[in-house]
């Protein structure tokens, strides 16, 4: 298998040279943000208020928003054009903070022409955004402090990287106890060969490295996360005829999860919980993930880790929790996480992410 190194020089090449947009990738791949759900109204008025060439130059579609980000500090993972990055300045508003990271230092130099622009359009009396060159797996090295950051972000970028446990390793270590990764990317139906792993149009477009879904849920817990929550999935359809071909009988599909820094040996009890309808765009109802959504004023019962998970993250003012038992039961059974599938996600909202390239065939 090629070295780190060598993979990070071919994405470099790949996507600072040969891509002039997402629409010359050969794959769906660069939608792996988009929800079947309507965007909130104020995540729409950000995207619109971005500059019409930092999205030119973004190499994907969606944009993964985790509910309640006003004030945050805000870190995106392979940052690219700076289009995520300015869409969260405009949506942590004047008192949160964004840093965007990215390896290319023509991305990270392009994005900075548009600081100055970004911070006129929003009205802001003081830049709240940052953008520093570096590789995500070493974030320290490029300056990211630990428990710094309230959310991690990245839209379709890690699986471009070539040591996946770092990223996390990583990602955690810089947020702050409580804090998420909240992440988009592209997922295979089954571990994918080292063959595949060595070409590089392959890598370039996300295939070969893709991670085997449940393969993120040892990773995550290996690092010390909370078990990853679905919120949202795609399948992804590959339209060039000869990576198809390459890529066989492997499967490919674009998921959002959600992962929390919980306390160190945080209380695992079950409990009800009352949404109290005061998280921003969602007076109503709040969708958590794919398996949890709150109503208002309407108690549901959560296992240990959801509760935990509740109790320690910025979410704790919007719920009453009433703990049921001190420890949670213990089970001789290891938990399938069928509900954690992209694949069957996206088969029962019947999502298909459209093909966009120019390119393919």
């Amino acid at each position: 298998m090629s070295t780190s190194d060598e993979v990070h020089e071919n994405v470099k090449k790949y996507y600072g040279s040969r891509l002039a947009s997402s629409c010359d990738l050969q794959t769906s791949a660069a939608s792996c943000g988009v929800s079947c759900r309507p965007a909130p109204g104020r995540v729409a008025e950000a995207l619109s208020l971005v500059h019409p060439e930092v999205i030119r130059r973004f190499f994907g579609c969606g944009l993964p928003v985790p509910a309640k980000v006003e004030g945050c500090r805000v870190l995106d993972l392979g940052s690219g054009s700076g289009r995520d990055c300015y869409a969260f300045s405009k949506l942590v508003g004047q008192k949160g903070h964004v840093t965007g990271i990215d390896m290319a230092e023509e991305m990270i130099a392009g994005s900075r022409k548009y600081i100055e622009y970004h911070q006129q359009k929003f009205g802001y009396d003081e830049t709240n955004i940052t953008f520093v060159q570096g590789y995500m797996e070493k974030l320290c090295e490029a300056g990211i402090q630990n428990d710094s950051m309230d959310i991690v972000i990245s839209n379709c970028v890690i699986c471009l990287c070539p040591d996946k446990r770092a990223v996390l390793q990583e990602a955690f270590k810089v947020l702050k106890e409580g804090g998420e990764l909240y992440f988009s990317d592209m997922y295979a139906s089954k571990v994918v060969p080292d063959h595949l792993k060595q070409d590089p149009v392959l890598w370039g477009e996300g295939m070969g490295g893709s991670l085997f879904w449940r393969d993120l849920i040892s990773l995550a817990h290996s690092v010390g996360f909370s078990t990853p929550r679905l919120v949202s999935a795609s399948h992804i359809v590959v339209h060039n005829c000869e990576l198809k071909a390459k890529a066989g009988d492997i499967s490919y599909a674009s998921g959002t999860y959600r992962l929390f820094k919980l306390p160190k040996n945080p209380k695992m009890s079950k409990a009800t919980v009352t949404y109290k309808g005061t998280v921003a765009d969602f007076p109503d109802e709040l969708e958590f993930d794919s398996s949890h959504s709150f109503k208002k004023d309407v108690a549901v019962e959560v296992d240990g880790e959801m509760a935990a998970v509740l109790q320690s993250s910025r979410f704790l003012p919007d719920f009453k929790i009433q703990i049921l038992h001190e420890t949670e039961p213990n089970s001789d059974s290891a938990p399938q996480y069928c509900h954690l599938n992209p694949f069957l996600l996206a088969d029962r909202l019947g999502s298909s992410v459209k093909q966009c390239s120019k390119t393919g065939q």
